[in-house]
């Protein structure tokens, strides 16, 4: 949206609604330049942290079955 310095003016506080509504900016121009810009400072909704790389991974093989490799943390005791 482009709007002239003496309609700003008058519609700010509307205009500074639309904004941070639809966070689409309005270029404000004096005599056909443009002298300023207003944009939402506010960043759309940030997706959620919790499960944002759910179906990133793949299991290939058997991730429950135990191995039959003697650990050294283990000092060779089992258990019954």
């Amino acid at each position: 949206m482009q709007i002239s310095a003496g309609e700003f003016k008058a519609k700010c506080l509307g205009l500074m609604d639309e904004v941070a509504r639809t966070h689409e900016p309005v270029v404000i121009t004096k005599r056909g330049k443009v002298v300023a810009m207003m944009v939402s400072v506010q960043p759309e909704e940030a997706p959620s942290l919790f499960g944002y790389m759910a179906d990133t991974a793949q299991v290939r093989g058997d991730i429950v079955a135990p191995l039959d490799v003697e650990w050294e943390a283990d000092g060779g005791v089992r258990a019954a």
